[in-house]
């Protein structure tokens, strides 16, 4: 069993940054392939970053956060983060860490077990 606790969002202006951050509970947790997710009100939940297990050799964006989103890991502590950077008021959602009972990335969130409650980002126009 896996538990994730997110952290980090908040409101920030538009053109800023934010970091967030994902503590896993548990055992293995290098074993599990990490994605970050986001739902926007009144739309279908989204894909936004994903890393690989183990190393996080392999990451893969939307293609709406990427150039500006950097997915990392740290097995050491347990966590993963997404640095957001140049965020637009587009990016406002409620975003989940997942986790993933495999090493290898996914974009798809029904192939991920565990999820966390969620953390608001708000950017502001």
């Amino acid at each position: 069993q896996v538990q994730l606790v997110e952290s980090g969002g908040g409101l920030v202006q538009a053109g800023g940054s934010l970091r967030l951050s994902c503590a896993a509970s548990g055992r293995f947790f290098s074993n599990y392939a990490m994605g970050w997710f986001r739902q926007a009100p009144g739309k279908e939940r989204e894909f936004v970053a994903t890393i690989r297990g183990w190393s996080g050799s392999s990451t893969y964006y939307a293609d709406s956060v990427k150039g500006r989103f950097i997915i990392s890991r740290d097995n050491a502590k347990n966590t993963v983060y997404l640095q957001m950077n140049s965020l637009k008021p587009e990016d406002t959602a409620v975003y989940y860490c997942a986790a993933r009972s495999s090493v290898a990335v996914s974009r798809t969130a029904n192939e991920y077990v565990y999820w966390g409650q969620g953390t608001q980002v708000t950017v502001s126009s």
